[in-house]
Order: C-alpha cells, then structure tokens, then sequence
C-alpha cells in the first residue's frame, strides 16, 4: 500500500531520467533530514522513507508485483530505466516519520465494515478510546469518493479527503462532511493498524490447534460453511449470506456481545472463523447456533438445514450436549 503525505512536497516534479537515485536520496538526508520521496510512472509506483542517517522502510509495486523493505531502493533504480518517473520529496517531522514509514507494513484490524453496520462517527470514537496508531480507509458509495483519517496514539493527526486540495486537511468540518456522506450514500471502512514493533496476530481457525479452543471454532466453522452451502444454492433466496448474516449479528448482539459487527470480534469469511474476543465456548456455540436457526427458521428452510447438518451434528455430538445446544 502506497501512501504519501498528501501535503505539498518540498520539492516536486524532479525527472528520474536526469537523476541518480541513490545520490538523490542521500541529499535530501542531509538537506532535510526526514521525509519520503514518492516515484511515480505510469505503471509503476515506489516510495522511500528515510532519517538523517538511514533509509527505514520502502515499497515498490509494477506489473511484475510488489515488494517492501529497504532494499526497493534497488528495484528502482533498476525501474527507473525502463520507467520514465515523476519524483516528489516531502519533508516529515522526526517524530512521525516512523509512523510513515511502517504504513506499508500496516495490518488491516478490521475490514470491509459497511455503513449499514457501522457508523463512521462512532467507529472514529472507538479508535481513538483504542488508542489507535494507523488510519481509517473510507470508501464513499460506489467508491467514486473516500478519504483517509489518521490516527497518532488516538489523536487524530490529520485527514485527506478525495474532494480536498492536496493538503493534509484537519478540519472538524471536513470531518463532518466525510460523516455525513457516508449516511447518505453508503460505505465501506478498513481500520488499518501501523505497528512500531511486531505484534502478534489474531487467531485464526487454523492456528487454534496449539493456542486454545481448536474445536469449538472448528465446528462452528463447519457449522456455518454448511448454513452457507445450502443457502447459496437455493435459487428461491434472493439474500446475499454475509448480509443476512450480519444483520442476524445486529438483533443478536444485545445477548451475544461478541457478535456485534462493529466490534468486530467475531467474523466469518471464505469460510473461515477469526475470532479475537473473550467469549467463552458456550457463549460462542450458543450465539452462533441461534443465529443459524433463526435464519433457517426465517427462511422456511430450518427443515433442510437441520438434514445437511446431520454428519455434523453427529461429529460434535459431545459438545452440543455439552452445551445444551441442539440441532
């Protein structure tokens, strides 16, 4: 992901044609000390973070794919032969720069929250009571509009707006703006996190084996890969799985906390489970199978459902009694 501060650079449109790359980047270490210089062609695109005394991070992508790290300094200087690229400086403050220059590496927290879920404003709020360093990706409508909102330990630190003028805009009310447009045509939102140091990741069903609960997200993975399987396939149910399973998390997230989709805990996807909540097994098998039932039910279907879970409900017959769940 190529993101550069959206300010003026300090130096701008600088031809790689003319240009050592490597003797570039060493000037402006001294010149300005911290800061990124963006590359841009038209099928390739490059940015390098650097101090005064190192180069921290960079990341290159064309048509042959992407890398990262130090060592795209090396890709583009080999790019720049067979691309004839625009070059900007932007000068960044010691302190943050190192905040820019893990963007590339950010990990998405949560992903494709939709306005129909989620509101803008008081995700916002969430992420600063998380103390969040990292940024909120907005996509307006159809995504034809969007912007950026960046977040420094909680605070807000800036925003970058698609109708805006380049700046990195802090206005409340171009905030405002932002807000109100998605509850008028729609969104999407990623919550991206910038690590300074590695942290570990969520769990994953998968992963679970040696880290605890492998076998209640297993079977409530399974659980709902087969809810999933019958519904897709009966022609007569005109709504998309995730959406009527997410407004089913909505109505349930009063007595299953972990369910609300805005804290997004909980998730299904390509029919895997990600799960990052403190919710016991019970509390999870519980909330899950009355989910499934009650769409089932909803539907006219609990019937059919109930028949191509049958292999499954006797796998983990142990645990459903265990539970006082059935099926």
């Amino acid at each position: 992901m190529i993101i550069v501060p959206k300010e003026k650079p300090a130096v701008e449109n600088l031809n790689s044609y003319y240009l050592d790359i490597r003797k570039l980047i060493e000037h402006y270490q001294g010149e300005v000390g911290s800061g990124c210089v963006h590359f841009k062609a038209s099928s390739a695109e490059g940015v390098v973070f650097f101090d005064k005394d190192d180069l921290l991070n960079g990341f290159f992508r064309d048509s042959k794919g992407e890398a990262q790290g130090k060592t795209v300094i090396d890709r583009l200087v080999e790019a720049a032969v067979g691309h004839n690229f625009a070059i900007s400086i932007y000068e960044i403050n010691a302190e943050k720069v190192y905040f820019w220059a893990n963007i590339p590496a950010a990990d998405k927290i949560y992903e494709d929250l939709s306005a129909e879920f989620t509101d803008l404003e008081g995700l916002i709020k969430k992420m600063g009571s998380e103390k969040l360093t990292g940024f909120i990706d907005v996509s307006i409508g159809e995504g034809n509009e969007g912007g950026l909102i960046f977040f420094d330990d909680g605070e807000i630190i800036g925003n970058s707006f698609s109708w805006g003028k380049g700046e990195l805009n802090r206005s409340k009310e171009s905030q405002e703006i932002l807000i109100q447009k998605t509850k008028e045509l729609g969104g999407i939102f990623h919550v991206s996190r910038i690590s300074l140091k590695k942290e570990g990741g969520v769990l994953e069903s998968e992963d679970l084996d040696q880290k605890g609960m492998p076998d209640v997200l297993t079977m409530l993975e399974s659980l709902l890969s087969v809810f999933e399987r019958v519904i897709t396939s009966d022609r007569e149910i005109e709504s998309d799985f995730n959406t009527l399973l997410k407004k089913k998390f909505v109505e349930k997230a009063d007595d299953f906390v972990f369910l609300d989709p805005f804290a997004a805990e909980f998730k299904y996807a390509d029919q895997k489970v990600t799960f990052t909540g403190d919710a016991g097994d019970e509390e999870l098998v519980k909330g899950l199978t009355e989910c499934v039932n009650e769409i089932a039910e909803g539907l006219g279907i609990l019937a059919q459902v109930k028949a191509e879970l049958g292999p499954w409900s006797e796998k983990y017959g142990k645990e459903l009694e265990k539970f006082h769940v059935s099926f």
